[in-house]
């Protein structure tokens, strides 16, 4: 990985205030977040989108704007201006934490022009599947960014610089993906209804070499523009796997950063992910999106559940160096199109199981270390208030005890249906060791080895009131209670 014990933190989640105020938040932030721990953020995408000041990010009109034009009704971005972003990234740099921007290549929103341009209609569940005649379609395919003008970039996009999109103003009845003229779908992409290479908007054709160019120019220029440490690329499995490993080593070598790349491949099927790991020669690590279906699973089941299969079929499983571990991000959030809650009572132990491991890249979501209150419709049309806990308390005990003993040796004790621990042994330069027990059952116990003989641990998290004490060979009963965690420390004398 790119960092010893680094911790990640996704920086936003969908519902943030589109105030403008999270740059200036980061800024007034960084420096606490650094103290316990946090080691690198997620930025979201920070350019203009098509709903201007309350665009998350992911509806991507102009990749050169970062909240410096007048463009989509607002100068800023939901996030704010860029010289407060370019200040925030300075001001958390500063304080020792990485930086990695959002990019958003699969798709535009927004244009400024409509175009005509012959198509064929493809059925939207099976994309090998005519759906009718080839045919005249009049769509938003213009951009011209008239607010920006040439500056940055002077390239305009026209509907050649498209593969496929979903909407033809001559049948706005169909419901059809238009695949245009002398194009075709991507290969190496996720097989998901046939191709899954168109998601929305204006698919970008990743074979035509002015896209390529432009993207490989914009690269570099966010890059030396704002100083970024690296990327979270939106939406791999549907963007041929091999871009992102060419993209990424351009950038790099153009600017002479080492620069660090994560993909977003939103698939449970962890096959999916090694054949776009085996694509791009491991040059993108992938967050593992598995892991968290397994805990949310795991959290909606209880005590049903058999915690020995927590790590089942998941990429930190399989390929732990190319895993970023996560246990929500704001697609899976109440509400989200792809909501798939982790419940709140598991996500203490969801988080120890990544934060206080060896293996894996952790990345902690915003919601669930500040909390966060929000109002939305959701798939039955009716509104709904959410209210998501804040897990700060105990995050940033873990976060300490990862920085403090979560080094050396690892022993596992996954032994029992709802019960299961390890112990890190500790190293040199960190000694001590500790051990952690989990249970989504009724309280329990386990004899574990932490190497430390006649050493008093405490439960770092409080949960536990009574210390515990190692025999003569460095082992201990630890405990926990029922749906729990424990993070048992060497007690300071």
């Amino acid at each position: 990985m790119s960092e010893t014990n680094g911790v990640m933190m996704q920086y936003f989640h969908w519902y943030i205030p589109p105030d403008g105020n999270l740059w200036k938040q980061l800024a007034e932030s960084a420096e606490a977040l650094a103290k316990v721990g946090v080691t690198s953020l997620w930025l979201p995408p920070a350019y203009k989108g098509t709903g201007g000041g309350y665009d998350v990010g992911y509806g991507v009109y102009d990749l050169f704007d970062l909240g410096e034009f007048d463009q989509k009704g607002s100068v800023r971005t939901k996030y704010g201006t860029k010289e407060e972003y370019l200040q925030a990234i300075k001001v958390a740099q500063k304080a020792g934490i990485r930086i990695y921007a959002d990019a958003v290549f699969n798709h535009k929103l927004g244009a400024d022009e409509e175009e005509e341009v012959e198509a064929t209609p493809f059925d939207m569940e099976n994309r090998n599947e005519v759906v009718g005649e080839y045919q005249t379609v009049k769509a938003w395919t213009g951009f011209t960014f008239p607010g920006r003008g040439d500056k940055y970039s002077s390239m305009k996009w026209h509907w050649w610089h498209f593969d496929a999109i979903d909407y033809n103003a001559y049948n706005e009845a169909e419901d059809a993906i238009y695949l245009l003229k002398g194009k075709e779908f991507d290969r190496n992409v996720d097989l998901e209804k046939g191709n899954f290479d168109y998601l929305m908007g204006c698919d970008l054709d990743m074979n035509h070499p002015e896209v390529q160019g432009e993207l490989k120019y914009w690269g570099e220029w966010y890059v030396d523009t704002t100083g970024v440490d690296g990327f979270r690329f939106d939406a791999v499995k549907h963007v041929s796997a091999e871009f992102f490993r060419e993209w990424l080593d351009h950038v790099s070598h153009e600017t002479k950063r080492d620069l660090f790349g994560v993909g977003e491949y939103w698939s449970y099927d962890v096959e999916a992910l090694h054949s776009f790991v085996e694509t791009t020669n491991g040059r993108v690590t992938l967050f593992d999106a598995p892991l968290h279906y397994n805990f949310h699973v795991a959290s909606k089941a209880g005590n049903s559940y058999d915690m020995r299969q927590i790590f089942d079929d998941t990429l930190v499983q399989q390929q732990p160096t190319l895993a970023v571990t996560l246990v929500e991000n704001h697609d899976s959030q109440p509400l989200q199109s792809l909501e798939s809650v982790v419940e709140s009572w598991f996500k203490p132990l969801a988080y120890a199981l990544i934060l206080l491991r060896r293996e894996g890249y952790p990345c902690i979501f915003y919601a669930d270390y500040y909390g966060a209150h929000y109002k939305d419709n959701g798939k039955d049309g009716e509104e709904h208030e959410i209210w998501l806990d804040s897990h700060k308390e105990i995050l940033d005990q873990m976060l300490e005890a990862r920085q403090t003993y979560a080094y050396g040796e690892q022993y596992d004790y996954f032994d029992h249906a709802n019960t299961i621990g390890w112990t890190r042994l500790g190293d040199d330069d960190h000694p001590g060791g500790m051990a952690v027990l989990l249970s989504n059952g009724s309280e329990g116990t386990k004899l574990m080895e932490v190497g430390q003989p006649n050493t008093t641990y405490v439960d770092s998290t409080g949960h536990v009131d009574e210390p515990i004490t190692t025999n003569d060979d460095g082992w201990g009963d630890f405990r926990c209670n029922g749906g729990s965690v424990s993070v048992w420390v060497p007690k300071v004398k």
